[in-house]
């Protein structure tokens, strides 16, 4: 159950951030902290110290945790206050399937409006998910995996569908499921991405789609296996 200790983890983590006081700056690092997985589902948000943390009042922060329960990352109860959201599992595969919806849909653009930078991107984006994969790094492979998706799919440049790609991707981002497999799960997971990033190269939307489903067919099934029991997800509705 999340206690003090998450909440200092917090407050830590935002006192070490911009000292800007601006209400954009204050909702940036509240996303921020909350995305990069330092912050576990379920983690409790005490308004008071992250106010004091930032040296403003209460409001600017109590305006910036609604834009955030607006994208589904923040969660408030009467009388237990502002918690970083929790899905239950069902919840959490559906999202998945948005995803995979939306990528698929993007990338069958993006294939073919890529360019020359595109493609340098694209490999620069795989670089670091194949040093993340060497060194071992959970939660570097979480951040470059998501670097490596986005360089495949922005070439599309359909703002709307990436904006409801990204919003759906943040929902999943607190729990970091990434992290929680092991090494040959990662490799496996990394032989999908050159293929990708092979078909991509070459232009080829119906290998890159086909590589894709795979490749979030082996998700799914990965994320179906995530314990249950870390206190991560919500109970079932």
């Amino acid at each position: 159950m999340p206690g003090p200790r998450r909440r200092s983890v917090l407050v830590a983590l935002l006192a070490g951030r911009r000292t800007d006081r601006s209400q954009g700056a204050i909702l940036d690092d509240l996303r921020a902290c909350i995305l990069d997985g330092e912050v576990p589902p379920g983690s409790a948000i005490p308004v008071d110290a992250v106010a004091a943390a930032f040296g403003v009042s209460r409001i600017p922060v109590r305006e910036a945790l609604m834009t955030l329960i607006g994208e589904g990352l923040v969660d408030h109860r009467p009388h237990l206050g502002y918690r970083v959201a929790k899905l239950t599992a069902e919840e959490f595969v559906e999202i998945y399937l948005v995803r995979e919806a939306l990528e698929t849909a993007a990338l069958r653009v993006a294939v073919g409006q890529a360019r020359a930078d595109d493609d340098e991107r694209a490999a620069a984006a795989h670089a670091a998910l194949e040093a993340a994969v060497r060194a071992g790094d959970g939660r570097a492979y979480h951040r470059e995996s998501r670097r490596f998706h986005l360089a495949l799919i922005r070439p599309c440049r359909m703002r709307r569908l990436l904006h409801m790609l990204g919003t759906a991707w943040n929902m999943t981002e607190p729990l970091q499921p990434m992290t929680h497999l092991g090494p040959a799960d990662r490799e496996l997971l990394h032989r999908d991405h050159a293929a990708m990033l092979g078909a991509f190269s070459a232009r080829d939307a119906d290998a890159l789609i086909a590589t894709c489903a795979v490749h979030h067919g082996r998700l799914q099934s990965y994320i179906a296996l995530l314990p249950r029991d870390t206190g991560l997800f919500a109970d079932p509705l």
